[in-house]
């Protein structure tokens, strides 16, 4: 046998021992991409490597710059210890080690991958015709679906090929079925008949109905079908419940970790590469109905065979471990079925309102720009430049900030080492001329109206409501995310016109649920401070409470704010500070910033201390989290969510810090959010239940807010069951204080706000 001949190349030069790294497996050939070891990003125009791939059997890429240079693919992260175009072995930087001791497994795990591709033990696999194949004739569908059926398996994985993201605006091309390992089929939609559609609702009545990412497809499945899963799993969840980090929960990625089958997809893609420019297409224009079904077949069919070995393969992680059994059969899967009702009621906009409010915020945006137009050093910008200032021109910002207005850069830099005029640095700068401020009232009235107003309209469904996406995988602490035609958690507050436009219809009202100071409540309640909970119980005006007793202050809670507003404020800002992790500096900003009174971080310090004079089990609490983070690098919430924070052993005590305060953090947020989401999902099954589905549209989650569309005669019913289900004992309760909900009640989201901006005389 030939020995085989590997070359392994870095970015530039470095100190890593690859030949030890590699427990000394195999012999190499080393190159680098750039022999300047000074250059801290390597760029196309600094590659000098004269290099022939042809003439090695294996090339290790180590980073993302080789990997990009010689692939064009991105991320290391996502393909590292993996086979690309047959003979690339993608890998960490293992110097990241040192400072990031969670990419420890991953290295590990890549590395042992690429000896074991090189030594032969480890293959890529591809199934035949037999097991990997199209089904176009509806006969062969039935006899195909018989077999499923009859099947011994009591799980088939399901996948779905569509036009479109979202079920009103696409059509489904095809099923992707698989019934048992390593065998998957695509199934052309044309072909389903209505004996077809019966065995299939028939399958899935009888196996469980394993999807990755359920939303979506159940959606579709519904939507055009009428199909019903009494049982399901989803491979996406279960990895989220298995690993919190976000971007890693893609199928193509789980494959890629956890089958032979590598990165099936590629054939397909690169198809799709060869086709737009045939076709001199841009990106954006390509539709996947322009894919013919013999191209599809293969990816679409390996999506089902790589779901069900995922699942196989997550199963007995998610079920031996209660904790997160928890999250996952009684959060994330409820939660589902929760959201699909949520994302198909809609957001109810009006269209008019938006229609109007468009040509508002183009007349404030106008109107901003004159009278930018009117500072004297624009003026002179104008005259030495010859030509008028564009606000959006970051160049000429630059100049006109530092250079005529004459303030200093902050020392923050863009990516080309300029210095950057982001909202930041302009915060920062508002603070010494108004221009800056100016400045970032045009971009938010511009980013309102082009983000927002103007792509909602063309958005919306026949009915005047919009169907966005709620994520249940998106973020570390378990809150909900928001993607798609509109993000609702990132709907501008300062500003009412587009809450404004979230208008109900008429004869309803928009009606909006916010816990109140529900991390704090959790805390209280998880640290067992009696002291902290009988603020609570005490009721009133909570930071009043806390003020009051922190301070000794000599007045009624009522008259806190009145007379001692700035103490008000310091407890604020240390109650809600600590739950973050803020230590004196942080929380001395915060109240020179809402006081408008310098506040040092010696004074912060002392209310820090008597803060914990009065709730020195909370403070107790604090730092034994802290210690079990640091002992065992992970905690679990209250409700089961694991937190993994391998950073907290990094060398770095900068990143080693910042995960204390990440998991601290994830321990009040995850369980605040879980009681809202909860609450949520059992008010609406009760809704569902008892016949109000109809009159009670429960349309988004937005942070610690519940907003519904309901009928004019039933708002307090529906106050009344939300209330309820939300403040429901879950084993988190203050004794004879349920955590506090607000509720507000309007024609529209900003609960009157537009009107008296917008529409008043």
């Amino acid at each position: 046998m030939n020995k085989k001949r590997i070359a392994l190349i870095e970015s530039k030069p470095s100190r890593n021992k690859f030949f030890e790294l590699f427990n000394n497996k195999f012999e190499f050939d080393s190159f680098v991409l750039c022999s300047n070891s000074q250059i801290k990003k390597v760029l196309k125009r600094d590659v000098d490597i004269v290099f022939n791939p042809d003439d090695y059997d294996w090339v290790i890429l180590v980073g993302s710059e080789p990997l990009k240079y010689y692939t064009k693919l991105n991320s290391i992260t996502e393909y590292s210890g993996r086979v690309v175009e047959d003979k690339f072995l993608p890998v960490i930087n293992p110097a990241m080690l040192a400072f990031k001791p969670e990419a420890k497994k991953s290295w590990e795990d890549s590395k042992n991958n690429i000896i074991a591709y090189i030594g032969g033990e480890l293959k890529q696999e591809k199934l035949g015709d037999e097991d990997i194949f199209g089904i176009t004739e509806t006969d062969k569908l039935h006899s195909f679906l018989q077999d499923a059926i009859d099947h011994e398996n009591g799980f088939i994985a399901l996948d779905s090929e569509t036009t479109g993201l979202y079920p009103r605006d696409a059509y489904m091309l095809g099923i992707s079925l698989s019934y048992k390992k390593n065998h998957g089929a695509y199934i052309d939609t044309d072909c389903i008949d209505e004996k077809a559609e019966a065995m299939l609702q028939e399958l899935f009545n009888k196996k469980r109905v394993v999807f990755h990412n359920s939303k979506f497809d159940i959606a579709f499945f519904r939507y055009h079908f009428g199909f019903k899963f009494p049982n399901f799993d989803d491979t996406m969840l279960m990895h989220y419940t298995l690993n919190e980090n976000p971007g890693t929960h893609g199928l193509k990625q789980l494959a890629l970790k956890f089958t032979p089958f590598g990165d099936y997809e590629k054939p397909m893609y690169d198809w799709i590469e060869a086709y737009r420019k045939r076709n001199g297409l841009l990106k954006a224009d390509f539709t996947w109905d322009m894919i013919p079904f013999d191209i599809m077949q293969e990816y679409a069919a390996y999506d089902a065979v790589c779901t069900y070995l995922i699942y196989e393969e997550f199963l007995p992680y998610v079920t031996k471990n209660k904790r997160l059994g928890n999250v996952y059969y009684n959060i994330l899967l409820p939660a589902t079925e929760f959201l699909l009702d949520v994302e198909s009621n809609g957001v109810p906009f009006d269209r008019d309102r938006l229609v109007k409010s468009s040509v508002l915020m183009q007349e404030e945006i106008d109107e901003a720009v004159s009278k930018l137009y009117e500072y004297t050093e624009v003026k002179l910008f104008e005259k030495a430049q010859g030509k008028d200032f564009n606000p959006n021109s970051t160049m000429q910002l630059r100049s006109l900030l530092f250079d005529y207005i004459g303030l200093k850069p902050t020392g923050k830099k863009t990516g080309t080492g300029a210095d950057s005029t982001d909202a930041e640095v302009l915060g920062k700068l508002a603070e010494e001329h108004p221009v800056p401020q100016h400045i970032l009232d045009i971009r938010q009235k511009v980013k309102i109206k082009s983000t927002y107003l103007d792509k909602i309209i063309p958005a919306l469904d026949r009915d005047e409501r919009l169907r966005t996406g709620f994520n249940l995988h998106g973020t570390t602490s378990g809150r909900l995310s928001s993607s798609g035609k509109m993000n609702m958690q990132q709907i501008p507050r300062d500003n009412p016109i587009v809450k404004g436009c979230i208008k109900a219809k008429p004869g309803k009202k928009i009606v909006a649920m916010d816990l109140t100071t529900a991390e704090v409540y959790c805390a209280a309640v998880i640290a067992g401070d009696t002291a902290l909970q009988k603020v609570f119980q005490d009721g009133g005006n909570f930071h009043s409470n806390i003020a009051k007793l922190v301070f000794n202050l000599d007045c009624d809670v009522d008259d806190v704010a009145k007379y001692y507003s700035t103490e008000r404020q310091m407890a604020k800002a240390v109650t809600f500070g600590i739950m973050y992790g803020a230590g004196p500096k942080k929380i001395s900003e915060q109240v020179s910033k809402d006081s408008g009174a310098y506040f040092s971080t010696s004074q912060a310090k002392e209310v820090i201390e008597d803060y914990f004079k009065q709730f020195h089990k909370l403070k107790k609490w604090l730092d034994d989290c802290k210690k079990l983070i640091e002992k065992q690098t992970y905690v679990y919430s209250f409700f089961g969510r694991k937190r993994r924070l391998p950073n907290v052993r990094s060398t770095d005590k900068a990143i080693a810090a910042h995960e204390v305060r990440s998991g601290i953090n994830s321990l009040v947020q995850s369980v605040a959010s879980d009681v809202n989401l909860l609450g949520a999902i059992d008010a609406h099954k009760e809704i569902c239940e008892r016949g109000y589905k109809k009159n009670m549209k429960i349309f988004a989650l937005v942070h610690d807010s519940i907003l519904a569309e309901v009928d004019d005669d039933y708002v307090q019913e529906y106050s009344d069951i939300l209330l309820r289900n939300v403040q429901k004992d879950r084993g988190l309760s203050i004794p004879g204080c349920p955590i506090g909900c607000d509720f507000d009640v309007d024609e529209d989201y900003s609960l009157g706000k537009f009107k008296k901006k917008y529409e008043s005389e």
